[in-house]
């Protein structure tokens, strides 16, 4: 009980009179993504920063058991949670993230990066659902009988593949070599099945469908599939069509509950950005839609350097909590408009690190 009631010291924020709890807090998440950005940006894979962090990711590798081994008996434990101190639930979206970031670095270790590396690729490997998609925490745990008992009145109870953590995955797949591999290639019939009629993907973990299409087409680009590919061009139509007249990219949480909302919403920075990865991803980069969205992020940008984004485009339980990643409105703008700069094919042959 003291144990309980200290820790909830670290998760209240004082606004003048008001005092509330975060709901989690994504330290190793935010540290991943941040890397990958500034690698973006064009800081050199040996820059101190980027060392730093990388050190603190090697130190947070989680090296036991959790309550994932219950379906994956006799796996390796290897890979990242989300928060500081949750070593019993690694998840598969940040084991993929912290990967690529630490194939962007030159770390000075590169016997000690490359076994993590190589430990949370194969956990990841071993976590794969039977239908060859992935999900956060667990593998086939697809069962939504759970969703029915009666004290179950509050968030998701099951974890299914989705499309973002799969993207993600992919992704990591692609930039280790191995997308030719049979679990990629399931992965990547995975995203094919569950592709939206109207050509987006729904996002689990981000608000909402431009959060899933973000993920998945640079994934999939990656993992070799042409950009002509049919099901990429209806994915860019789909950007293409919900982009605003301001040139930024935005949707409602309503989109959880009502189709209506998908890709519909006020134009924020993390969200354009996610839309501007994808295109740059399919060869977009001179479109108008490009254009446009790059030039939103440039006059919006705060003097700070920063962005403001008071929404909230981060999810927890559809329909029940969301959550403002606060580094949300500076990490993604700076990938995408990095990415920009310095071009699709110049990122792709960067991650190379001190791993390999």
């Amino acid at each position: 009980m003291r144990a309980g009631l200290a820790g909830l010291d670290g998760f209240p924020i004082v606004e003048g009179d008001v005092r509330r709890l975060e709901a989690c807090q994504s330290p190793v998440w935010d540290a991943a993504l941040a890397v990958i950005a500034l690698a973006d940006a064009g800081l050199p894979p040996d820059h101190p920063a980027l060392v730093r962090a990388a050190d603190w990711l090697l130190d947070e590798e989680i090296r036991v058991e959790g309550d994932w081994a219950v379906r994956r008996p006799g796996l390796e434990p290897g890979g990242w949670a989300f928060e500081f101190a949750n070593d019993r639930y690694p998840d598969i979206d940040d084991t993929a993230e912290v990967v690529l970031a630490l194939r962007r670095v030159d770390h000075p270790d590169r016997a000690r990066a490359a076994a993590a590396v190589e430990r949370g690729v194969r956990w990841t490997l071993g976590m794969q659902s039977s239908d060859g998609g992935w999900g956060a925490f667990d593998a086939d745990n697809t069962r939504d009988l759970c969703r029915r008992l009666p004290f179950c009145d509050f968030g998701e109870v099951i974890d299914p593949p989705s499309a973002d953590v799969t993207g993600h995955v992919l992704e990591m797949l692609a930039v280790q070599g191995m997308a030719g591999q049979q679990a990629a290639r399931r992965g990547l019939g995975w995203l094919a099945r569950s592709q939206e009629r109207e050509g987006s993907w729904f996002g689990r973990w981000g608000a909402n469908h431009v959060y899933g299409t973000g993920a998945v087409v640079p994934a999939a680009i990656a993992a070799g599939i042409p950009p002509e590919d049919p099901k990429i061009r209806a994915a860019i139509r789909w950007l293409e069509r919900h982009q605003n007249p301001d040139g930024g990219w935005g949707e409602d949480l309503r989109s959880y509950e009502d189709r209506s909302w998908a890709g519909r919403g006020t134009s924020t920075a993390s969200q354009t950005a996610w839309a501007l990865t994808a295109l740059l991803a399919a060869g977009e980069r001179d479109s108008a839609a490009a254009e446009r969205g790059v030039a939103w992020l440039a006059e919006t940008q705060l003097p700070s350097g920063s962005w403001d984004e008071p929404q909230y485009t981060g999810t927890g339980f559809p329909g029940d909590f969301y959550i403002n990643y606060h580094l949300y409105r500076l990490i993604f703008p700076v990938m995408a408009l990095g990415r920009y700069v310095g071009g699709e094919e110049a990122r792709l042959g960067r991650y190379t690190g001190g791993v390999t």
